[in-house]
């Protein structure tokens, strides 16, 4: 590599050309000038991998020139002049006599930043370059182009919008990597040219010198990049270079001088610098000339050796320090420069460490360290505003350094890295060089990269990502770039989940806790507002395991950037599942796991997830609950916990479901929110609660539902107890409340009187709830108590309230009417509403007047003097006048209101002789009188006659009733109960003409009479020990069981109930004495009516009788052993201290008294005698009655029964004598079984001891039994079944001894081992010597050398065998223990046969797969699920050996043949294998040397496959320019198909339908490309025409469209295409003898359009209109798809589309 440092007086113009690139002779002038601190933006608006130069000309336009590299020019004659200018550094024009020198390159730094600076000359000196080929357009529009005036820089600075519509025509775009076409040679190409080459780079304007923009005069801005003019970039066929930190201007604007080219020229001399051949990899930052002296530093070659030297004056005001080329090695002293931005420290001998002094240059921004001896970067401190770092050319083995957090580039080529190991967090670095070190043989070091850096990443290695390293890069799980960084190294993508686990595991495994193993540790991959949760597994490894200790793991959430770095903790989140944020997507979310056993806590281990994805926006419920106590009346509330996975959290959809026991979920109506208040119809249900999220956006969730409890009814209670209707005598009152708790029951319901005065209250009613005011009401309260029932008979709290006083309201009636036909003899009834207290007997009078209206009392006349009722019969008399009633309302009490009078309306009118009326009155209940009244009218009535009958139902004809006929009064009997009751009247007038009879039928049957008492009194004398009887006169059909209650009050009015005295009579007792009595009877009838309560007059009060015994009974057993008592019914006061006598009566009459007291013991002395009591009752006051005698039967002996049994203490061979006391009269001879027991019995089981002979033995069968050996630790039992002397048998009695037979010395015999099972062995032994204790038991493993070992550990009977006893034997040892710690003498069993494992089996052998051509037959063998096969195939298995056959042409038998090569599990059916069968045999081999035996499978005739195309896809880079093919895997390759501009935007689909030889087609299988993109030399260079709004282009008419013409022969005609924002225009260019003419002109307008054609890549038809279009042609390919993306992009802005949506960008 070359490089040439060129510095000029006055106009000084620097140039670099990377000789990987093409000779050029297209040049432009720069325009573009940025401040130092515009690097930021510079290098991320630019493409950044460009390797020709690009020169603005001086219009504005950007145009490209393609080099004739056959136009003669001598290669030795170009001159190559470049230098290397750190990006973002202006420069101003030096003074007339500086110095031209030499400069080293010093960093890996950028090629596209690199500045390119052209030295203005004469037009003459660049004549000798050689001949131009030009493109079409690049005359004219050279020619279009205005000359920019020259201006100084002070006038450029005092008017910054200078040239400001070229500035915005040219805004930086990205540039591509090189453009791989057929006119571009690619980098590996270029690389290969002569280096010694030199390319002649000229102005297009050799008059006009270069022209700079001036940025900001802030130079001290740290963040003044935003004042970056925008500048006309040069264009170049191959890429762009920009130069945003060269100004090229003049101060006098001059012309070069020669001066100035010799000095070009003697700097062109030193090209041969080792250093300068690296100038493709290092760039130098261009010193700040523009800055004054005091804050710029220039000592470049100075040889300083250190900071504190003579003459060096470092001040803290210094922004830019260029100290390359000196000899310093150490830092000390730069702390000093804290406002430092450019700081070049190359090509000194800085080895490194020793950066830390750096710490306190905070505002530093770019840093140069190339070309030193540095081994290492970690002290380099963290810079906050570093942009830019250089350490290329040094001996780097790593880049392992503290993050720079603004680090945008990072060259480090020409190194000896070898490892990515500690790699730094770097957010924010774009480009990163890395060329010529060790660590490029690594492979996929761009996608290792990509990892580390993460999407800032833009340039590697000087080129742009390449999309394979990208597409790899991603297939890596998230955790790589820790990995890599903590020394991991790279393997393949599908192999880096489980190589990065194992490696983390590597680092974790010594602060697991011990004992524990971590088996898994990942993240779900989370999206948005959804649960992601962590997933750690420990597994215990038995071999250390914790005993019972239990494992916690507690978690911490952490959230970092998208490379996986710089977490920081989630406050709050600490479980095991965290919902991301919205502003979380994209983001890398860490989980820390911390192991906790017992108090320790050990270091965490974590977990990373993958990027956060948006979520899909239909919410999810992740929990569902419903909270409160499910009892009748509480309100519960439903709660669910919503992931709403990127939607607007909504409201949700809650709805309540009732559910019955055994029944399906209703909906409850109405209840659809959160809360419920469970009510009555709840009751012994379940709840469903049933959620449906709901986003604002409208997305519904699955709905979930929770199901509750039962729920329980709440304890009874009643509230808001209140009286209602008013307080007056006669109304009816009702207490009401509102019942709660279930479903109610018979509530209790009561009423009492409660004094106005004093509150108390008296007992009046109870059952109902209503109540009727009578007299006796008025002037009290009434008092309403409620006692609450639930119908399970629960009662709750009573509630009680009380009325307003009751009044008394004055009678007053209003509303009179005269009902009834006003005919003669018809029945008329006045009706009035009588109010002011309760209605009695309401006089009525009658009066009859001539007037239609009432004139008072005067002018009228009584009809009746004796009718006083409200309803009347007009007589005779009062046919033709008009009738009159005077109402007089009165109460019971015989108050008698104000009289009101009322007159009917019309006169009385007669008829003939007829009955108008019939009815029947009265109750139609027992006793009850009915009462027949009719009307008659018709002359004066004669004798009528009148007849009732009774009925069994109401249409039959009845029984008449003789006894009553001729009366209109019936008294219905009892034995008309249950029937229906008639009335027929038959009219007779006085002169015997008889009328149409008339029968009235009662509407219902005769009802029993309501159950009452007419009487009720006690009858009896009022003297304790008397019984009172009841008296009372029962009314109301048939009575049933009447309730009674008798009553004692006392003197003082104390009225109290007497316990259980419930029946019609009552015995006076002693507590009656002193007291009244009376009786109270509710009478029922039988069929449960119940009648109002009658409580009996008193009687009393009651004195006390004579002292007497009424009753004595013996209460006991007259038998031997029994307690004889007695019941004495005392009477006569007070019970005082009675005498008790017992006395013995013989047989021969002779009396012997006993004892005295209240009871006697009968002992065997009384048996066969009687006994006798004496009672003689005294009352308290000393008063004795009369004694009384009760004499018994004789005495029986009491049952034969053993009283007690001990058996003494058992020796062996010593007898032993029971202990035995008999009850029961004279003993006989008793039966006695000795017997043998293990364990002690208790007393429940030593009574089943006869029945039960189960571990049982018999024996002896006498009183006396001497143990024997068999007996010795055990226990001796005695059966005893005592005998009375006359043979009766008793009850047996069982006894064991205390303790068991004292044993013998222990010992054992015939020890031996017995196989249980392949892995286990089971010793056993025969135990002489008491009751075995905790013997010992030991296992020996016996060698082939016959030694025995003790096994370890094997203290049992069973031994499990283990991995060293094979090939050996094993021994039981038995050490008999007796159960008191006595050991005996230890035996040894006889050695077991040789121990080997069970033989792995194979239970079948199954093929996966289909038998068809293509497809993959996989043989797996079935593993036996035995416990012992499974540890046989899991330890002891050698190999799997598998054999594949195919079946031969054998008619007889099938028969197989092998496959020579197939013994893997898997075969892939072939094409010769249709209509074989296919066979696969399988044996297992282990360790041992044993085989299992052969096992195998057959498939069915291997048929055809079905055509299928297996991965297809399409090949091409994705541009508009390429071919794309269509690949798979079958038998050909699809067809090509090369894309064009209308493919932008769209994707390319290919279908490939595959079709076997015999027709049989497959199925159609697809592939798609992603959207087509604009090719980037194309897009840049639309983009730049279409900024600038107005362009024009050359081309070719073809006027000659006959098919018959020949190609190429004189008919193509010159054409000039103008387009602009408004119109488009075809323009015919002008000669010698013709002016311009216009041939199309036109907006943009529909149908404005431009077509393509397929076979001809430089033909476009333009179509204005139906009359209006035009063919044209051009030169490439490249300039027809300029052309058509340029007219549709000004036609889309024309008809607002933007220009992204044209050329298909994402904004």
């Amino acid at each position: 590599m070359e490089a040439l440092v060129v510095q000029q007086t006055e106009d000084a113009v620097e140039m670099h050309v990377n000789n990987d690139t093409k000779p050029s002779d297209t040049e432009q002038e720069l325009h573009e000038e940025p401040s130092i601190e515009s690097a930021k933006k510079v290098s991320k608006a630019q493409k950044p991998n460009t390797v020709t130069s690009k020169v603005t000309s001086t219009g504005g336009v950007v145009s490209k020139r393609k080099v004739d590299t056959k136009s003669g020019t001598d290669p030795s004659s170009i001159e190559k002049k470049s230098t290397l200018v750190r990006p973002t550094m202006s420069s101003a024009s030096r003074t007339s006599g500086s110095v031209a020198v030499t400069r080293r390159s010093s960093t890996g730094g950028l090629p596209e930043k690199q500045p390119i600076s052209i030295t203005k000359r004469q037009s003459d000196e660049t004549g000798s370059a050689g001949k131009r080929t030009t493109s079409l357009a690049s005359d004219p529009l050279r020619k279009s182009l205005p000359e920019i005036r020259r201006s100084s820089v002070s006038s450029i600075s005092a008017k910054p919008t200078i040239r400001q519509s070229i500035s915005e025509t040219q805004k930086p775009l990205p540039i591509s990597p090189t453009v791989r076409t057929p006119r571009t040679p690619t980098s590996s190409v270029l690389s290969k040219q002569d280096s010694s080459k030199k390319i002649p780079v000229r102005s297009s304007q050799p008059s006009v010198s270069s022209i700079k923009k001036v940025a900001s005069p802030s130079l001290d801005s740290a963040g003044s990049s935003g004042s970056v003019r925008k500048s006309i970039a040069k264009a170049s066929p191959i890429s762009t270079t920009r130069s945003p930190t060269v100004s090229s201007g003049s101060r006098s604007g001059g012309m070069s001088t020669s001066a100035d080219r010799s000095s070009s020229l003697l700097g062109r001399k030193k090209v041969g610098t080792p250093e300068s051949r690296d100038s493709r990899m290092i760039m130098l930052p261009q010193v700040e000339v523009k800055a004054s002296d005091d804050v710029r530093l220039d000592l470049r070659g100075h040889k300083i050796r250190s900071l504190h030297g003579g003459g060096l004056n470092l001040s803290p005001n210094l922004e830019f320090v260029y100290l390359r080329d000196n000899l310093l090695s150490a830092l000390d002293g730069i702390g000093v420069l804290k406002r430092v931005k450019v700081l070049d420290l190359s090509f000194n001998e800085f080895k490194g460490p020793g950066f830390e002094p750096l710490e306190n240059c905070k505002a530093l921004q770019q840093l140069y360290l190339a070309g030193n001896q540095i081994t290492s970067l970690k002290s380099l401190p963290e810079l906050p505003n570093l942009e830019f770092l250089s350490v290329a050319q040094n001996k780097l083995k790593s880049l392992s350094m503290a993050s720079q957090p603004r680090l945008q580039v990072l060259a480090a080529s020409k190194n000896k890295i070898s490892t990515l190991k500690g790699f730094p967090y770097l957010p924010a670095l774009e480009h990163l060089r890395v060329e010529e070190n060790p660590i490029l043989k690594m492979s996929h070091l761009e996608a290792a990269s990509i990892l580390l850096v993460g999407p800032t990443l833009k340039k590697f290695n000087d080129r742009d990502l390449s999309r394979e390293e990208i597409a790899i890069a991603k297939r890596y799980p998230s955790n790589t770039a820790l990995c890599i960084r903590g020394g991991w190294e790279l393997c393949r993508p599908e192999q880096a989940v489980d190589s990065t686990f194992k490696f983390m595991l590597e680092q974790w495994k010594e602060q697991l806790p011990s004992g524990y193993l971590l088996k898994r540790a990942s993240v779900d991959q989370p999206f948005e507002e959804d649960a992601c949760s962590c997933h750690f597994e420990f597994e215990t490894d038995t071999k250390e395991a914790n005993g019972g200790v239990q494992l916690d793991l507690k978690y911490q959430w952490f959230i970092g950037e998208q490379t996986a770095s710089n977490f920081t903790a989630i406050s709050s989140a600490s479980g095991e599942t965290y919902f991301p944020k919205c502003g979380d997507i994209g983001r890398i979310l860490k989980v820390e796991c911390i192991p906790i056993l017992g108090d320790t806590e050990y270091p965490a281990v974590f977990a990373i997830s993958s990027p956060i994805c948006p979520g899909t926006g239909i919410p999810k419920v992740i929990k569902i609950d419903v909270h409160g106590e499910l009892i009748e009346g509480n309100k519960v509330k439903g709660y669910a916990e919503v992931a709403w996975c990127g939607g607007t959290p909504g409201k949700g959809v809650a709805s309540w479901l009732r559910r019955r026991w055994n029944s399906s979920p209703v909906v409850i109506a109405g209840a659809e929110e959160e809360e419920y208040q469970l009510s009555l119809d709840d009751i012994d249900s379940c709840l469903v609660y049933m959620y449906t999220p709901v986003t604002e956006e409208g997305a519904k969730g699955e709905p979930q539902y929770a199901i509750t409890d039962y729920v329980k009814a709440a304890p009874p209670s009643v509230s808001n107890v209140q009286i209602t209707g008013d307080a007056v005598e006669g109304n009816t009152i009702r207490g009401v409340g509102e019942y709660f708790g279930g479903k109610e029951g018979p509530s209790k319901f009561e009423w009492f009187h409660e004094d106005k005065d004093t509150g108390e209250r008296s007992f009046v009613l109870t059952g109902t709830n209503e109540y009727t005011l009578t007299k006796e009401d008025v002037g009290r309260r009434m008092a309403f108590v409620y006692v609450p029932v639930n119908f399970e008979g629960q009662e709750g709290n009573s509630m009680s309230t009380a009325s307003q006083i009751i009044k008394q309201a004055p009678p007053k009636v209003v509303n009179m009417k005269i009902i009834g036909e006003l005919k003669e003899g018809s029945k008329i009834t006045v009706t009035g509403i009588v109010t002011g207290g309760t209605e009695a007997s309401s006089r009525v009078q009658w009066f009859k007047t001539a007037s239609s209206t009432f004139e008072g009392e005067n002018g009228i006349e009584a009809l009746s003097t004796s009718k006083i009722a409200k309803a009347f019969r007009i007589p005779l008399g009062a046919v033709g006048s008009y009738i009159v009633a005077k109402f007089t309302p009165m109460t019971p009490d015989g108050e008698s209101g104000e009289p009101a009078y009322v007159i009917c309306d019309t006169a009385v009118e007669t008829l003939p002789p007829k009955l108008n009326f019939l009815s029947v009155t009265g109750e139609y209940s027992e006793g009850g009188v009915l009462t027949a009244s009719y009307g008659y009218i018709g002359g004066h009535e004669g004798k009528s006659i009148y007849n009732w009958h009774l009925h069994e139902v109401d249409t039959d004809s009845g029984t008449l009733l003789p006894e009553v006929s001729g009366l209109l009064q019936y008294r219905i009997p009892k034995d008309a109960i249950g029937k229906f009751i008639s009335f027929t009247c038959t009219p007779v007038r006085d002169d015997d003409i008889v009328g149409e009879p008339r029968t009235y039928m009662g509407q219902e049957r005769v009802r029993p009479g309501s159950p009452r008492l007419l009487s009720l009194q006690v009858i009896g004398t009022a003297v304790e020990g008397s019984i009172l009887n009841v008296k009372k006169k029962y009314w109301g059909g048939e009575e049933g069981e009447s309730i009674y209650r008798w009553f004692r009050t006392s003197s003082n009015g104390t009225h109290d109930e007497i316990n259980g005295a419930t029946s019609s009579s009552h015995m006076l007792s002693v507590d009656d004495i002193g007291f009244f009595i009376s009786v109270s009877c509710e009478p029922i009838r039988s069929d449960w009516a119940r009648g109002p309560i009658v409580l009996s007059e008193q009687i009393g009060p009651i004195v006390p009788g004579p002292p007497t015994c009424q009753l004595l009974e013996f209460q006991g057993s007259l038998i031997e052993g029994a307690r004889l008592s007695f019941i004495a019914n005392y009477t006569g006061g007070v019970k005082g201290d009675c005498l008790y006598e017992w006395f013995k009566v013989k047989s021969n009459g002779y009396t012997q008294k006993l004892q005295d007291g209240e009871f006697l013991d009968l002992t065997i002395n009384e048996v066969g005698d009687c006994v006798e009591l004496v009672y003689t009752p005294v009352r308290a006051d000393g008063l004795k009655g009369s004694p009384k005698t009760l004499v018994s039967c004789p005495v029986a002996p009491g049952e034969p029964l053993g009283v007690e049994l001990v058996i003494p203490d058992c020796r062996e061979g010593q007898e032993v004598v029971p202990e035995t006391t008999y009850f029961g009269g004279q003993e006989g001879v008793g039966k006695y079984i000795w017997f043998r027991t293990k364990n002690k019995l208790h007393q429940s089981a030593l009574l089943e001891l006869s029945n039960n002979f189960e571990n049982v033995d018999i024996c002896g069968e006498a009183l006396t039994y001497t143990p024997s050996l068999e007996d010795v630790g055990s226990y001796l039992a005695l059966y005893w079944l005592p005998t009375r002397s006359d043979g009766k048998c008793g009850t047996p009695l069982v006894s064991n001894s205390d303790s068991p037979v004292i044993p013998a010395l222990p010992i054992v015999e015939n020890v031996r081992v017995k196989k249980s099972s392949s892995s286990t062995y089971h010793g056993e032994g025969e135990y002489y010597g008491g009751y075995e204790g905790a013997s010992l038991y030991s296992w020996y493993r016996e060698t082939d050398d016959e030694a025995i070992v003790l096994i370890g550990g094997a203290n049992s009977k069973t031994y499990e065998v283990s991995d060293e006893d094979y090939n050996c034997r094993v021994l039981f040892g038995y050490t008999p223990v007796r159960s008191d710690s006595v050991v005996g003498e230890l035996r040894l069993s006889e050695p077991s046969d040789v121990i080997l494992p069970e033989l792995p089996r194979i239970e079948m052998v199954a093929l996966t797969g289909k038998a068809v051509e293509g497809e993959v037959l996989t043989a797996l063998e079935v593993i036996p699920k035995s416990e012992n096969q499974q540890l046989v195939w899991g330890k002891y298995k050698k190999v799997v050996r598998y054999q594949w056959f195919f079946s031969t042409d054998n008619e007889s038998e099938k028969s197989f043949e092998p496959f020579p090569s197939q013994r893997s599990c898997s075969y892939k059916v072939r094409f010769e294998d249709i209509g074989r069968y296919l066979r696969c045999e399988c044996v297992v081999t282990d360790v041992f040397g044993r085989s299992s035996e052969m096992a195998y499978a057959e498939t069915d005739s291997v048929l055809p496959g079905v055509p299928r195309m297996d991965k297809l896809e399409i090949e091409g880079r994705g541009f508009h320019t390429n071919l794309y093919a269509v690949r798979g895997i079958y038998s050909e390759t699809g067809r090509m198909y090369e894309a064009n501009v209308d493919d932008v935007g769209y994707r390319l689909v290919a279908i490939y339908t595959p079709v076997r030889d015999d027709g049989t087609e497959g199925q159609p299988v697809s592939a798609s490309t992603d959207p087509i993109a604009v090719e980037p030399d194309v897009l840049k260079e639309v983009k730049q025409k279409l900024d600038l709004g107005s362009v024009k282009f050359e081309a070719l008419c073809d006027k000659d469209r006959s098919p018959k013409r020949v190609p190429g022969v004189g008919s193509l005609e010159r054409r000039i295409l103008e387009v602009n924002r408004k119109r488009i225009k075809v323009v015919k260019p002008g000669s010698k003898t013709s002016f311009p003419t216009t041939e199309i002109r036109g907006s943009y307008t529909p149908p404005f359009h431009v077509e393509l054609f397929r076979n001809d890549q430089h033909r476009l038809r333009i179509v204005v209109d139906s009359d209006n279009e035009v063919d044209l042609m051009v030169q490439t390919r490249h300039l027809r798809d300029v052309i058509v993306l340029v007219i549709r992009g000004l036609a889309q802005r024309f008809n607002s589309t933007s220009l992204n949506t044209l050329l298909k960008i994402e904004t």
